[in-house]
């Protein structure tokens, strides 16, 4: 049973690589901003964890099964609908249960299964405890207004936790204006960033094995950070960028996989970012939507 997952996990980590490298070279276009792009990540990130998808002619798959893939249908409710398994690997004759093709490759995923398995459980006990001791360190910072805190323990504005985010600033804060800080802080809390950090995580810990998905979780919390300046500058209006790239240079820290900090990610990536931003147009913004769906089409449809 083991083998027979681990061998689909590492179809639909091949698979993933394929559309994540695409996400690379969209991401790219600088004309598309980031609170758009960030999106994409989702395809990558849903090829490592679904196992099936619906088939269509129009799919990525379908141009790549004819040159390193096949189907492996699992559902077939008429004719022209079909749900089936992308295999890259085709190492095995039948799959259900997976017969393979020569006796060596089922001792080969036999010990890969268990290595995989063993590896995947301590990164995410790891990451559990990480977490839980993380948000346990900031129990004793002091209150300020609302969800806001501040604490000698941490270095940099930050938001702590998932369920009952905390915004947690230096004690050196309470000197400074700290209203563009706060308003970056909430906007990560609105949009769940915390969460999707710890779910991306998650993913690329199953698929631990494979550099690309490493990659794609790196690049994934960059374009947070870049979406969610991107939203502020949309509230902040007119004129608000000059101010509001001085406040991150002002805050510039190495950021963490728990929280969504303030000066977390590449400060200059960052501040060229703030610098070129345009506000999008009703128009550009139904433009970029149909972007968003012709992609997701194309890239989590499975070949015919």
């Amino acid at each position: 049973m083991l083998q027979e997952v681990f061998y689909w996990i590492f179809n639909m980590s091949i698979i993933a690589t394929f559309t994540g490298v695409l996400v690379m070279i969209i991401r790219q276009i600088k004309k598309i901003p980031r609170r758009i792009t960030v999106f994409l990540w989702i395809i990558p990130f849903l090829r490592m964890t679904l196992p099936v998808g619906v088939n269509s002619p129009y799919s990525l798959m379908t141009f790549l099964s004819k040159v390193a893939t096949r189907t492996v249908v699992v559902y077939e409710p008429n004719e022209n609908d079909r749900i089936s398994m992308m295999n890259i690997v085709q190492a095995a004759d039948t799959y259900s249960p997976i017969t393979y093709k020569v006796n060596v490759l089922e001792k080969v995923f036999d010990i890969a299964s268990v290595i995989w398995i063993i590896v995947a459980i301590v990164i995410l006990l790891v990451l559990a405890i990480t977490y839980f001791a993380t948000i346990n360190e900031n129990k004793a910072a002091s209150h300020f207004k609302d969800n806001i805190y501040f604490s000698e323990k941490v270095t940099y504005p930050a938001v702590y936790g998932i369920i009952n985010p905390k915004i947690i600033l230096p004690l050196a804060y309470k000197e400074k204006d700290v209203d563009l800080v706060v308003l970056h802080e909430r906007m990560h809390i609105k949009r769940g960033d915390n969460l999707w950090r710890i779910l991306a995580f998650a993913i690329v810990a199953v698929h631990w094995f494979n550099p690309f998905a490493w990659v794609f979780f790196k690049l994934f919390l960059a374009d947070i950070e870049l979406a969610c300046d991107e939203r502020v500058l949309a509230k902040l209006g007119d004129g608000g960028a000059k101010e509001y790239a001085i406040s991150l240079l002002e805050s510039r820290q190495k950021t963490s996989l728990f929280v969504s900090a303030f000066g977390g990610a590449r400060i200059r990536a960052r501040i060229e970012n703030i610098l070129s931003y345009r506000k999008m147009t009703g128009l550009s913004l139904i433009v970029f939507i149909v972007l968003l769906g012709s992609i997701f089409y194309v890239l989590l449809t499975n070949a015919e």
